[in-house]
């Protein structure tokens, strides 16, 4: 969700603000992603790797904010505060409408159950906390699925629980004056990452899908990328 907004006009220009410039290749690679997980919903049996494009994007998300981090954090400029205060401006406006209108929906459409079902995935939207609620009800792939309407917020409450724990981490590490403590950490989480998400996505499927700690290491691998193509390691 916020991936797409930063491709707009509005996103370009807060870029700019914040010293990241316009990078036509990256709209470039969202595209490609956007379109591959549209063909997987639409035609799964024709593009049965096109989920991969949730992939991409947390790539992408990861190097994005982690660009706009490093140069504030460079400056002298980065306040944690604030980083959060732009995060809501940017997704809850959109989030608001998104969730008000399935809420409006919902009453009229559902029936008392599963409106109570539905009532749980608005609370777990807007609090950031969908991929955990949508975990505990059913699976992605699920047959139930199909019947969730806020099913895509899962990934985003992905990426704002790496953006309460990244900016942390940054601060920290340009803190302790050593070159090599940011990649070692980034290198380390994301390691550890990888490995449970191969350890558990045999037997636990959802939970290797859904949860943060299984796909840490694509944020970041952008956040590293960033990182080298800044030259500070």
């Amino acid at each position: 969700m916020e991936l797409l907004q930063t491709g707009t006009k509005a996103g370009t220009k807060a870029g700019v603000r914040s010293g990241i410039s316009y990078r036509s290749d990256i709209d470039g690679l969202r595209a490609v992603a956007v379109l591959s997980v549209i063909a997987f919903h639409v035609a799964p049996g024709w593009f049965k790797g096109g989920f991969v494009g949730v992939d991409v994007f947390f790539v992408i998300s990861g190097f994005l904010i982690s660009s706009i981090i490093y140069k504030e954090l460079g400056s002298g400029t980065f306040s944690v505060v604030e980083f959060y205060v732009r995060r809501i401006r940017r997704i809850y406006p959109a989030l608001f409408l998104v969730l008000s209108f399935v809420c409006v929906a919902g009453w009229i459409l559902l029936l008392p159950s599963d409106f109570v079902a539905l009532g749980k995935q608005i609370v777990g939207g807007s609090t950031f906390v969908a991929n955990f609620v949508l975990w505990w009800q059913s699976g992605y792939f699920s047959s139930e699925a199909g019947l969730k309407p806020l099913l895509h917020l899962w990934s985003l409450g992905v990426e704002e629980q790496y953006y309460l724990i990244f900016p942390l981490i940054c601060i920290a590490c340009y803190r302790s004056k050593s070159r090599l403590t940011l990649p070692s950490v980034f290198l380390g989480i994301a390691a550890a990452s990888m490995f449970l998400n191969v350890a558990f996505v045999s037997k636990y499927s959802a939970a290797a899908y859904f949860l943060p700690f299984s796909r840490l290491w694509e944020l970041f691998a952008g956040a590293g990328l960033s990182l080298w193509m800044q030259h500070d390691i």
